[in-house]
């Protein structure tokens, strides 16, 4: 057998593998090198990279909500009881695939274009009222 560790007693001097060496033989005055390296990826393909990012927006798209008559009735009820007595509001609506959430205060109903008319920050939003889902 080829003596590989000349320095170490007999029974590491053969020893091909470091992990098996007590840490008392081995040399302490190793180099460090550059501690951890930060890889950053490299963009070769950005057409992928873009298809890739469609692709994850694309499963987070949801339906729009068909709600029964059950259910229409109950918004309609808060919708009219937030409308007189109560206009501070928190409105869960769907909006281009995504369910949207708002706080804001409800100013109008315009039932000639079926929209709901809402003040968020003295700003005037006007919401499809058959995207609502949820007014609490």
């Amino acid at each position: 057998m080829k003596v590989i560790n000349p320095s170490m007693p007999e029974p590491y001097c053969y020893e091909t593998d470091y992990r098996k060496i007590p840490k008392q033989y081995l040399k302490s005055n190793i180099p460090q090198g550059r501690k951890v390296i930060k890889w950053q990826p490299f963009a070769s393909v950005p057409q992928q990279y873009e298809i890739i990012n469609q692709h994850i927006k694309n499963q987070s798209k949801v339906d729009k909500p068909i709600l029964d008559e059950m259910a229409k009735r109950d918004l309609n009820n808060i919708l009219a009881q937030k409308l007189i007595y109560d206009p501070p509001a928190t409105i869960k609506y769907w909006d281009n695939d995504y369910y949207k959430t708002i706080e804001c205060e409800i100013n109008k109903i315009d039932s000639e274009r079926n929209k709901l008319e809402i003040i968020k920050d003295e700003e005037v939003i006007k919401i499809n009222i058959n995207c609502l889902i949820e007014i609490n």
